[in-house]
């Protein structure tokens, strides 16, 4: 019986091993391409990357909210990130202030999410990020992160001027097909075959990419690779404050995922997540961003993803997970392995992840049926949702008549929407709504004068038709 036991728990690790490699192989490659970093580069982001997220996720399910929660690279962060590598040239900032610029306001987050944890600040925070501001956070962020898979799939590169931008009809093509079959393949199989189509949109993507365009050339030297701290850029290469400033204001909205992932599985283990829980979580999410700004990785947070994958799989026993993480961490450690996964075409992982993210409108849309839409609230939440569309969609260049210190942040369409709904959420009216005042209204009305209205009423109601005109 322990055997079969054993045998379930190493399936399932399995699973938690592909969900970790889909979630995080494509985030170190687009970093490393933005920042136009060299193949040895970006295969030690690839081997810090994987290594470093197995162990988040062991230690998160050993000490910190123990769940079978994925610890990963965070989306929001990913996406701060990457909006900055492409406005970088029209900033006047290179890219090596920039990465030393992130490097410190990721060590500086850091430090402000592990003080949250200790001194046990959750709980006050926890009320800013009302279901309306998760509802604009997530359809944003869905709206970020998917217009960056979107140009990986035409085969433009983020960051680097010296990049073609031109789209690529045939690249996009293969990766417009793959996302297709992933998506039906995750919709219409079984679920013992459903819930491998990312994995199987990668390799088979993978495969036809190869075939069609030629195999891209990795990393030659797969040995020993020391590359030393802040890989991106580090503190002496200059700072921006406005950099400096944004990557603190994300940490703390990175808090949100911390939130909308525990509180998504409550649900799952019959119970609310305690305070001890947050803190921990918190606090080891804290100390994974200071290793993050010293690696030039991106910031960790739990996934909200994760809930969907286990209502997916019904699994929600912490062993497979940490056997999925040590073995994610295992093939870190192997540089080989390593080594052949940066030849991973940018297009095809892209295409399978625009899949995997289209589901944040979902989630924004539960958010939003938690939200009475009255001329209030419709406003606080249609105002955050169209002005950082529109900033995102504006080229980075009609930003440079700004102070060069508010550049960074007011061109950055996510992080501004997302602070307009929190400064919105604030601002509500004391007076109670309508049809609250309508019935107060009501309630003071003398009887006499209901009892006028009812004979009234009564009289009318016996009336024929015609004379009731």
């Amino acid at each position: 019986m322990n055997k079969i036991n054993w045998l379930r728990s190493g399936l399932a690790g399995l699973q938690w091993l592909f969900f970790l490699f889909t979630n995080t192989v494509v985030i170190p490659i687009t970093v490393g391409a933005a920042f136009g970093l060299p193949q040895e580069k970006i295969q030690f982001l690839i081997q810090c990357s994987f290594v470093l997220t197995g162990l988040a996720c062991v230690i998160q399910a050993g000490l910190g909210h123990k769940r079978a929660v994925m610890e990963g690279q965070s989306g929001l962060w990913w996406g701060v990130i990457l909006s900055l590598s492409a406005a970088a040239p029209s900033l006047g900032i290179s890219l090596t202030e920039l990465g030393g610029s992130l490097a410190v306001g990721i060590l500086i987050s850091g430090v402000v999410t592990i003080l949250i944890g200790v001194c046990g600040l959750a709980a006050p925070l926890s009320k800013l990020f009302t279901p309306g501001v998760m509802a604009v956070f997530m359809f944003l962020l869905g709206c970020r992160l998917n217009m960056i898979f979107l140009e990986g799939m035409l085969g433009i590169s983020s960051g680097s001027s010296s990049e073609a931008t031109a789209i690529q009809p045939a690249v996009f093509l293969l990766a417009a097909a793959v996302a297709f079959f992933a998506a039906v393949l995750s919709v219409k199989a079984r679920p013992a075959i459903g819930q491998y189509a990312l994995l199987i949109g990668i390799l088979g993507g993978w495969a036809l990419y190869a075939l069609s365009f030629g195999r891209d050339d990795g990393a030659s030297n797969v040995g020993s690779i020391d590359m030393g701290w802040f890989p991106l850029g580090g503190p002496t290469d200059g700072l921006n404050a406005g950099v400096v400033a944004i990557a603190v204001i994300a940490g703390l909205i990175n808090a949100s995922n911390t939130f909308g992932a525990l509180k998504g599985t409550d649900s799952i283990y019959e119970q609310e997540a305690s305070g001890r829980q947050y803190r921990r979580s918190f606090t080891i999410s804290g100390a994974l961003a200071v290793a993050s700004g010293l690696l030039g990785l991106v910031p960790y947070a739990p996934y909200v993803s994760s809930v969907g994958f286990l209502q997916q799989t019904r699994i929600r026993d912490r062993l497979p997970f940490v056997i999925g993480g040590l073995l994610f961490a295992g093939i870190g450690l192997i540089k080989a392995i390593s080594g052949v996964l940066t030849q991973l075409p940018l297009s095809i992982g892209s295409a399978v992840l625009l899949v995997t993210y289209l589901r944040l409108l979902g989630s924004s849309l539960q958010y939003f049926g938690q939200i009475r839409m009255d001329a209030a609230n419709l406003y606080r939440t249609a105002a955050p949702l169209f002005v950082g569309i529109i900033i995102m969609g504006l080229p980075s260049e009609s930003f440079t008549s700004l102070p060069a210190l508010l550049r960074p942040l007011l061109g950055n369409g996510l992080l501004v929407g997302i602070l307009l709904a929190l400064l919105l959420d604030r601002l509500r009216i004391s007076s109670p709504p309508q049809d609250q005042a309508t019935t107060l209204r009501k309630v003071q009305i003398p009887d006499t004068v209901k009892s006028h209205r009812s004979r009234s009423t009564l009289t009318t109601n016996l009336k024929p038709k015609g004379e009731q005109q």
